[in-house]
């Protein structure tokens, strides 16, 4: 379907925005060799020293690396890249709870352990591997007790000043007084205390007695803000603003537009410009993100050259809109690449919250409706594949009942597994016929679900219980969103109403959706979790019972005792077939506890762009990258400009 802000990421939690806000949740590697050992040293008091970090200890890259394996080291800079997204903003601070934060807002600000433009991986063609960046190396006890990041002594922010320790301090600091509650007393719990020992050098303190999961990925990972601007402003985290303060990183910004445009240039006297991180990175000198308010004025801006890239999301226009004159022409590129990540969570999620929605019987009888054959013959050209698991493709994904080790991990918990996850198959998305909208066979599950749930058929065809209060659901949906998907959410929104429930599409503008997203103002949700193919601490702010009021990282206010015993259990796996029986169990309680109805997904990245932009032949797994790793070339690009096919 339509990913609306083409911009952000689709691919890593651990952004500079989400690490801000919530732990990562992808922290182990799933399987497979990680390549060549790092150049990790052990001493006789069993500390490590390397250049970056991975929870088992091995690093595909060594410390004497000259780039990532996937990029162009001879990418030309030079150039720009524009890309566009849907809605409006009012900030340029994303991190405050107030207010709609711009596109690529995080993208000045580096951290310890370093990431993509855009938050994406990097390296992306490694999964769950931490390499320095603003740090040129960090040292810890086998044990993780604490860690120790020894940083560059030439990190400069764009106004010059040098990026301490004390920089670091002070953002941590920032985002338990001034960050999300959530955050906050999480941190607090599993880090007790800061200490800079010098101007370059910053210790960390883990609380005892608790996984050493996530935690030194997490501190590596925290916004590195400008202590002096934040005191000289008297500027806040948690509020709406949109002057910002300074960052480290390769691109800064040049102008706001509000609701029209951002523009972000590189920074010419970007200092980390000759680090093997960013060799053959950072290749733009200007990425322009302009905004729309629908997705057909955002289209036909790209069809006549207003930006240049897209990452498509809209099977419809995918399969019949790219037949414009510049695609036959050869001045506009439409291009598959494999996509290796795991697909997101994506689907129709229960706002659990809502008392009529805790009755299983009743978010049963109201899948029924979705009609994803027919959905995706008649509405999206058959180019996707329905959703069933969190872990959809990888070797994660529950089948069939549990056996082996997950099995013995789901006994070993007690009571908050029920039988039936023990005995029984895994939940998988049930089949409806594709040649009409309202499958009667499910239709007639549906009615006998309903019937059974206290919700009988009145006079009126209505559903109501004994109380004679009939059965509402509100589905609220971002109207700035894709015809595509008003067009499927109407149709499901027309089959509950087949089946007697009082069902109300709620279309509202960019601002009210957030506003109301955040404050889980809503019966039923198009929205998404994070994929996992690892452990972590995060998963316990995605899919813990301590996110059930958090809209922003549990849109289904999940609080599963089960679902909590398996996260604690797998943050304790001592191997990494332990931690995979755990996630798979993960998936399997996560759909047994139905908290959304699975949509659909696709294996490749749909992209169009204007002849003159370049990309790795190997595309990495994990990342697109096109604001990352492509490049600009001029020589095509003034072909473009020669022929008229750009302005």
């Amino acid at each position: 379907m339509t990913f609306t802000a083409n911009v952000l990421n689709r691919r890593r939690p651990a952004s500079k925005l989400l690490a801000a806000l919530a732990v990562s949740a992808w922290t182990a590697v799933w399987g497979g060799a990680v390549g060549a050992q790092s150049e990790s040293t052990q001493t006789e008091s069993t500390m490590v020293s390397s250049h970056g970090y991975s929870f088992y200890g091995n690093l595909t890259y060594p410390a004497d690396y000259p780039h990532f394996s996937y990029v162009n080291p001879d990418a030309p800079k030079g150039g720009e890249i524009s890309i566009s997204t849907l809605g409006t903003f009012d900030s340029m601070n994303p991190y405050s709870r107030k207010g709609r934060g711009g596109a690529l807002s995080t993208v000045m600000y580096e951290s310890l352990l370093g990431e993509g433009v855009g938050g994406e991986s990097a390296p992306a063609d490694v999964y769950s591997e931490y390499y320095c960046l603003l740090c040129e190396s960090l040292e810890y006890p086998e044990s993780k007790d604490w860690v120790v990041f020894h940083m560059r002594p030439e990190a400069k922010f764009s106004n010059g000043d040098p990026v301490t320790a004390y920089d670091i301090e002070f953002s941590h600091n920032l985002l338990l007084e001034q960050g999300l509650k959530s955050y906050a007393d999480y941190v607090r719990r599993q880090i007790p205390k800061v200490e800079v020992i010098d101007d370059h050098t910053i210790k960390f303190y883990f609380t005892e007695g608790i996984s050493r999961r996530s935690l030194i990925e997490q501190v590596g990972g925290v916004p590195a803000w400008s202590k002096k601007w934040y005191e000289e402003s008297g500027a806040r985290l948690d509020e709406s603003r949109l002057n910002i303060s300074p960052g480290s990183g390769a691109y800064m910004v040049e102008t706001v537009d509000v609701n029209r445009r951002i523009v972000y240039q590189r920074n010419p006297d970007y200092w980390g410009n000759d680090l093997p991180f960013n060799v053959g990175r950072n290749n733009f000198d200007r990425i322009r993100v302009e905004y729309f308010g629908d997705e057909n004025s955002a289209f036909e801006a790209f069809k006549s050259g207003e930006y240049t890239f897209r990452n498509e999301g809209n099977s419809k226009q995918w399969a019949t809109a790219y037949n414009f004159p510049k695609v036959a022409d050869g001045f506009v590129v439409k291009e598959e690449i494999p996509d290796g990540s795991p697909p997101t969570p994506t689907g129709i999620v229960f706002n659990l919250g809502r008392e009529v929605l805790q009755d299983k019987r009743v978010r049963e009888a109201v899948a029924l409706a979705f009609n994803f054959e027919w959905t995706n013959e008649s509405l999206q050209y058959g180019l996707f594949k329905q959703r069933a698991s969190f872990t959809q493709g990888t070797p994660l994904m529950a089948m069939d009942a549990p056996t082996g080790a997950e099995f013995e991990l789901l006994q070993s918990l007690g009571d908050v597994v029920p039988p039936a996850v023990l005995t029984e198959g895994v939940r998988m998305p049930h089949i409806s016929a594709a040649d009409r909208l309202l499958d009667r066979r499910n239709a007639r599950a549906a009615f006998k679900l309903l019937d059974e749930a206290g919700w009988a058929v009145g006079t009126d065809g209505k559903r109501r219980n004994k109380a004679d209060e009939p059965l509402r659901l509100s589905f609220l949906l971002d109207s700035s969103g894709s015809a595509t998907l008003s067009a499927v959410v109407e149709n499901f929104i027309s089959n509950l109403q087949d089946f007697g429930i009082e069902a109300v599409l709620e279309k509202v503008d960019s601002s009210q959706y957030t506003s109301r997203k955040r404050e889980m103002d809503y019966d039923l949700i198009y929205d998404q979790y994070a994929a996992f193919l690892g452990t972590g601490t995060g998963l316990a702010q995605r899919y813990g019972s301590e996110a059930a009021t958090e809209g922003l990282f549990n849109p289904a206010a999940l609080a599963s005792p089960m679902v909590d015993a398996i996260i604690d259990a797998s943050l304790a796996a001592q191997t990494r077939e332990q931690e995979q029986a755990a996630m798979t169990a993960l998936d399997r309680a996560l759909r047994y506890e139905f908290i959304m109805i699975p949509a659909w997904y696709n294996g490749v990245h749909w992209t169009a762009y204007y002849d003159q932009y370049g990309h790795p032949a190997d595309q990495p797994a994990y990342a697109l990258g096109y604001l990352d790793f492509w490049w600009y070339d001029a020589e095509k690009a003034e072909k473009l400009r020669s022929a008229g096919a750009l302005r």
